[in-house]
Protein backbone atom coordinates (compact mmCIF):
# COMPACT_ATOMS: atom_id res chain seq x y z
CA UNK A 1 0.00 0.00 0.00
CA UNK A 2 3.00 2.39 0.76
CA UNK A 3 4.35 1.38 -2.60
CA UNK A 4 1.36 2.42 -4.40
CA UNK A 5 0.97 5.38 -2.36
CA UNK A 6 4.68 6.36 -3.25
CA UNK A 7 4.24 5.39 -7.01
CA UNK A 8 1.23 7.56 -7.20
CA UNK A 9 3.00 10.74 -5.66
CA UNK A 10 6.00 10.22 -8.54
CA UNK A 11 3.27 10.00 -11.40
CA UNK A 12 2.03 12.81 -9.42
CA UNK A 13 5.39 14.92 -9.66
CA UNK A 14 6.08 13.42 -12.64
CA UNK A 15 3.15 15.05 -14.77
CA UNK A 16 3.22 18.00 -12.79
CA UNK A 17 6.51 18.59 -14.00
CA UNK A 18 5.88 17.69 -16.80
CA UNK A 19 2.86 20.37 -17.24
CA UNK A 20 5.36 23.19 -16.02
CA UNK A 21 7.81 22.17 -18.56
CA UNK A 22 5.28 22.17 -21.32
CA UNK A 23 3.71 25.60 -19.85
CA UNK A 24 7.33 27.23 -20.12
CA UNK A 25 7.97 25.78 -23.13
CA UNK A 26 4.60 27.24 -24.70
CA UNK A 27 5.15 30.90 -22.83
CA UNK A 28 8.80 30.48 -24.83
CA UNK A 29 6.80 29.69 -28.02
CA UNK A 30 4.75 32.26 -28.08
CA UNK A 31 6.29 35.18 -26.81
CA UNK A 32 9.58 33.95 -29.66
CA UNK A 33 6.77 35.48 -32.12
CA UNK A 34 6.17 38.94 -30.37
CA UNK A 35 10.14 39.17 -30.01
CA UNK A 36 10.58 38.62 -33.86
CA UNK A 37 7.50 40.46 -34.77
CA UNK A 38 9.27 43.67 -33.22
CA UNK A 39 12.48 42.95 -34.65
CA UNK A 40 10.67 42.81 -38.10
CA UNK A 41 8.57 46.14 -37.64
CA UNK A 42 11.99 47.75 -36.21
CA UNK A 43 13.00 46.20 -39.25
CA UNK A 44 11.07 47.45 -41.82
CA UNK A 45 10.81 50.46 -40.50
CA UNK A 46 14.35 51.08 -40.48
CA UNK A 47 13.95 49.70 -43.92
CA UNK A 48 11.28 52.42 -44.73
CA UNK A 49 13.42 55.26 -42.97
CA UNK A 50 16.27 54.37 -45.45
CA UNK A 51 14.11 54.10 -48.34
CA UNK A 52 12.83 57.27 -48.09
CA UNK A 53 15.94 58.87 -47.53
CA UNK A 54 17.55 57.28 -50.55
CA UNK A 55 14.54 58.62 -52.34
CA UNK A 56 15.13 62.19 -51.37
CA UNK A 57 18.81 62.02 -51.98
CA UNK A 58 18.23 61.13 -55.19
CA UNK A 59 16.08 64.45 -56.03
CA UNK A 60 18.34 66.66 -53.55
CA UNK A 61 21.35 65.64 -55.81
CA UNK A 62 19.63 66.28 -58.80
CA UNK A 63 18.59 69.59 -57.45
CA UNK A 64 21.52 71.28 -55.13
CA UNK A 65 22.73 70.47 -51.94
CA UNK A 66 20.94 73.14 -50.01
CA UNK A 67 18.13 70.83 -51.44
CA UNK A 68 19.33 68.05 -50.48
CA UNK A 69 19.83 69.23 -46.70
CA UNK A 70 16.57 70.19 -46.68
CA UNK A 71 14.56 67.20 -47.88
CA UNK A 72 16.59 64.64 -45.97
CA UNK A 73 15.70 66.68 -42.81
CA UNK A 74 11.60 66.15 -44.24
CA UNK A 75 12.66 62.75 -44.36
CA UNK A 76 14.55 62.06 -41.31
CA UNK A 77 15.35 65.00 -39.20
CA UNK A 78 18.94 64.94 -39.24
CA UNK A 79 19.71 67.74 -40.12
CA UNK A 80 19.34 71.54 -38.69
CA UNK A 81 18.53 73.25 -42.60
CA UNK A 82 15.78 75.83 -42.83
CA UNK A 83 12.54 74.56 -44.38
CA UNK A 84 12.28 77.13 -47.04
CA UNK A 85 14.06 75.25 -49.60
CA UNK A 86 11.90 71.61 -48.80
CA UNK A 87 8.99 73.62 -49.60
CA UNK A 88 10.04 74.95 -52.88
CA UNK A 89 10.64 71.23 -54.09
CA UNK A 90 7.47 69.73 -52.87
CA UNK A 91 5.34 73.38 -54.38
CA UNK A 92 7.51 72.35 -57.43
CA UNK A 93 6.67 68.84 -57.71
CA UNK A 94 3.08 69.34 -56.98
CA UNK A 95 3.16 71.82 -60.29
CA UNK A 96 4.02 69.08 -62.21
CA UNK A 97 7.88 68.89 -61.87
CA UNK A 98 10.11 65.70 -62.02
CA UNK A 99 13.54 65.10 -60.77
CA UNK A 100 15.58 67.95 -61.36
CA UNK A 101 18.85 66.77 -63.29
CA UNK A 102 21.20 69.16 -62.36
CA UNK A 103 24.37 67.94 -59.76
CA UNK A 104 24.98 72.01 -58.77
CA UNK A 105 26.15 72.62 -55.40
CA UNK A 106 26.18 75.07 -52.64
CA UNK A 107 23.29 76.86 -53.70
CA UNK A 108 21.08 79.20 -51.60
CA UNK A 109 17.94 80.55 -53.17
CA UNK A 110 18.03 84.73 -53.54
CA UNK A 111 14.81 85.97 -51.61
CA UNK A 112 15.82 90.16 -53.24
CA UNK A 113 17.80 91.47 -55.81
CA UNK A 114 18.22 94.87 -57.23
CA UNK A 115 15.73 96.13 -53.93
CA UNK A 116 12.98 93.92 -55.34
CA UNK A 117 11.29 91.23 -53.27
CA UNK A 118 11.70 87.84 -55.32
CA UNK A 119 8.88 85.42 -55.71
CA UNK A 120 10.21 82.17 -53.88
CA UNK A 121 10.37 79.32 -56.54
CA UNK A 122 7.91 76.90 -54.82
CA UNK A 123 5.63 79.90 -55.55
CA UNK A 124 6.45 80.02 -59.18
CA UNK A 125 3.81 78.75 -61.17
CA UNK A 126 3.88 76.94 -64.48
CA UNK A 127 2.50 76.15 -67.71
CA UNK A 128 4.17 73.10 -70.23
CA UNK A 129 2.34 71.75 -73.49
CA UNK A 130 3.62 68.21 -72.85
CA UNK A 131 4.82 67.92 -69.03
CA UNK A 132 8.24 68.84 -67.72
CA UNK A 133 10.87 67.25 -69.71
CA UNK A 134 13.79 65.80 -67.96
CA UNK A 135 17.17 66.55 -69.63
CA UNK A 136 20.34 64.88 -68.84
CA UNK A 137 22.98 67.74 -68.13
CA UNK A 138 26.01 65.26 -69.11
CA UNK A 139 24.20 64.43 -72.83
CA UNK A 140 22.77 68.00 -73.19
CA UNK A 141 24.18 70.19 -76.34
CA UNK A 142 22.50 73.81 -77.46
CA UNK A 143 22.84 74.06 -81.37
CA UNK A 144 23.34 77.72 -82.93
CA UNK A 145 22.72 77.70 -86.50
CA UNK A 146 20.60 78.65 -89.75
CA UNK A 147 21.66 81.77 -91.22
CA UNK A 148 24.94 81.54 -89.48
CA UNK A 149 28.53 82.00 -90.52
CA UNK A 150 29.62 78.88 -88.61
CA UNK A 151 26.82 77.08 -86.56
CA UNK A 152 28.03 76.11 -82.91
CA UNK A 153 27.31 73.53 -80.64
CA UNK A 154 27.19 74.55 -76.90
CA UNK A 155 27.55 72.26 -74.13
CA UNK A 156 25.88 72.59 -70.68
CA UNK A 157 29.56 73.25 -69.11
CA UNK A 158 30.21 76.04 -72.21
CA UNK A 159 27.34 77.95 -71.67
CA UNK A 160 28.47 78.02 -67.30
CA UNK A 161 32.06 78.65 -68.56
CA UNK A 162 30.95 82.06 -70.65
CA UNK A 163 29.94 85.11 -68.93
CA UNK A 164 27.14 85.21 -66.48
CA UNK A 165 24.51 88.12 -66.49
CA UNK A 166 22.15 88.59 -63.15
CA UNK A 167 18.80 90.30 -64.26
CA UNK A 168 15.19 91.01 -62.87
CA UNK A 169 12.92 89.54 -64.55
CA UNK A 170 8.88 88.97 -64.61
CA UNK A 171 7.04 86.61 -66.37
CA UNK A 172 3.59 87.89 -67.11
CA UNK A 173 0.95 84.59 -68.03
CA UNK A 174 -1.73 85.69 -70.66
CA UNK A 175 -4.35 83.72 -68.01
CA UNK A 176 -3.62 86.61 -65.41
CA UNK A 177 -0.60 85.37 -62.93
CA UNK A 178 2.78 86.54 -63.19
CA UNK A 179 6.29 86.36 -60.56
CA UNK A 180 8.94 87.84 -60.61
CA UNK A 181 12.63 86.34 -60.12
CA UNK A 182 16.73 86.76 -60.85
CA UNK A 183 17.51 85.36 -63.57
CA UNK A 184 21.57 84.01 -64.58
CA UNK A 185 22.86 82.82 -67.76
CA UNK A 186 24.70 84.00 -70.95
CA UNK A 187 23.80 86.63 -73.23
CA UNK A 188 21.90 85.38 -75.74
CA UNK A 189 23.18 88.20 -78.10
CA UNK A 190 26.70 87.78 -77.37
CA UNK A 191 26.35 84.04 -78.43
CA UNK A 192 24.50 84.69 -81.74
CA UNK A 193 27.16 87.08 -82.30
CA UNK A 194 30.07 84.42 -81.79
CA UNK A 195 28.20 82.39 -84.55
CA UNK A 196 27.98 85.26 -87.29
CA UNK A 197 24.37 86.46 -88.09
CA UNK A 198 23.92 86.85 -91.74
CA UNK A 199 22.27 89.70 -93.35
CA UNK A 200 19.04 88.81 -93.64
CA UNK A 201 18.54 87.25 -90.39
CA UNK A 202 15.58 89.17 -88.88
CA UNK A 203 14.30 86.18 -86.24
CA UNK A 204 15.35 83.63 -83.78
CA UNK A 205 13.24 80.61 -83.91
CA UNK A 206 13.39 78.18 -80.48
CA UNK A 207 12.89 74.77 -80.64
CA UNK A 208 12.67 72.64 -77.33
CA UNK A 209 12.70 69.26 -75.85
CA UNK A 210 8.73 69.87 -76.05
CA UNK A 211 8.39 70.86 -79.60
CA UNK A 212 11.06 69.77 -82.45
CA UNK A 213 8.99 71.89 -84.88
CA UNK A 214 9.83 75.53 -83.33
CA UNK A 215 8.23 76.40 -80.30
CA UNK A 216 8.80 80.38 -80.39
CA UNK A 217 10.56 83.08 -81.91
CA UNK A 218 11.93 86.59 -81.09
CA UNK A 219 13.13 89.11 -83.33
CA UNK A 220 16.88 89.85 -83.54
CA UNK A 221 16.10 93.06 -82.86
CA UNK A 222 14.23 92.82 -79.71
CA UNK A 223 16.67 90.41 -78.94
CA UNK A 224 19.64 92.86 -78.81
CA UNK A 225 18.10 95.60 -77.79
CA UNK A 226 17.16 93.97 -74.28
CA UNK A 227 20.20 92.08 -74.25
CA UNK A 228 18.27 88.62 -73.53
CA UNK A 229 19.72 86.27 -71.60
CA UNK A 230 19.62 82.27 -71.32
CA UNK A 231 18.74 81.49 -67.95
CA UNK A 232 20.93 78.79 -66.26
CA UNK A 233 19.29 79.61 -63.23
CA UNK A 234 16.49 80.87 -61.06
CA UNK A 235 16.71 82.88 -57.81
CA UNK A 236 20.66 81.68 -57.82
CA UNK A 237 19.55 78.09 -57.75
CA UNK A 238 19.90 76.02 -60.63
CA UNK A 239 16.92 75.67 -63.07
CA UNK A 240 14.22 73.10 -61.81
CA UNK A 241 13.40 70.84 -63.90
CA UNK A 242 9.90 72.15 -64.00
CA UNK A 243 11.01 75.65 -64.65
CA UNK A 244 13.32 74.63 -67.74
CA UNK A 245 16.31 73.10 -66.77
CA UNK A 246 18.81 73.21 -68.63
CA UNK A 247 18.25 76.50 -70.71
CA UNK A 248 15.20 79.07 -70.62
CA UNK A 249 14.64 82.20 -72.76
CA UNK A 250 14.07 85.28 -70.46
CA UNK A 251 12.02 87.06 -72.85
CA UNK A 252 11.30 90.18 -70.82
CA UNK A 253 8.19 92.14 -71.53
CA UNK A 254 6.99 89.40 -73.43
CA UNK A 255 4.17 86.98 -72.33
CA UNK A 256 5.05 83.56 -70.78
CA UNK A 257 4.43 81.39 -73.70
CA UNK A 258 7.78 83.69 -75.11
CA UNK A 259 9.78 82.14 -72.09
CA UNK A 260 10.78 79.41 -73.70
CA UNK A 261 11.83 76.55 -71.21
CA UNK A 262 14.18 73.37 -72.32
CA UNK A 263 15.85 74.73 -75.19
CA UNK A 264 17.72 72.84 -77.44
CA UNK A 265 18.48 74.51 -80.77
CA UNK A 266 18.23 77.97 -81.63
CA UNK A 267 17.72 79.10 -85.74
CA UNK A 268 18.67 82.09 -86.87
CA UNK A 269 15.75 82.66 -89.77
CA UNK A 270 14.41 85.56 -92.14
CA UNK A 271 11.13 83.28 -92.58
CA UNK A 272 8.78 85.95 -90.69
CA UNK A 273 5.75 84.03 -91.54
CA UNK A 274 6.78 81.49 -88.75
CA UNK A 275 4.51 80.67 -85.95
CA UNK A 276 5.55 78.61 -82.77
CA UNK A 277 3.20 76.56 -81.03
CA UNK A 278 0.67 79.00 -79.22
CA UNK A 279 1.16 81.68 -82.24
CA UNK A 280 -0.54 78.71 -84.18
CA UNK A 281 -2.96 78.51 -81.82
CA UNK A 282 -4.43 81.67 -81.70
CA UNK A 283 -1.99 83.54 -79.94
CA UNK A 284 -0.22 86.92 -80.71
CA UNK A 285 3.68 86.79 -82.38
CA UNK A 286 5.00 89.70 -80.96
CA UNK A 287 3.93 88.62 -77.43
CA UNK A 288 4.31 92.03 -75.85
CA UNK A 289 2.83 92.49 -72.58
CA UNK A 290 1.50 96.05 -73.24
CA UNK A 291 -0.32 94.35 -76.77
CA UNK A 292 -2.76 92.55 -77.44
CA UNK A 293 -2.96 88.70 -76.04
CA UNK A 294 -4.40 87.52 -79.48
CA UNK A 295 -3.33 87.63 -83.13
Amino acid sequence: MKRMRASRSNIYWAVTFMLISMFMFITQACSSPSTSTSTTTVTTAQASTQTLTTSAAVTTQSTSTKTTTSITQSVSTTTSTGTSTTQSISATTSTGASTPISTTTGQVEATEFQGTKLTPIKDQLLNAIQGTQNINQANYTLTIDGLVDHPITLSYADLEALPQVSELGTLECVEGWSYTAKWTGPSLSAILASAGVQTGAVIAIFYTADDSDGFTSLDLSYINTNNIILALKDNDITLPAANGFPVRVVATGKYGYKWAKWVTGIEVSSNTNFLGYWESNGYNNNGDVNGPAGQ
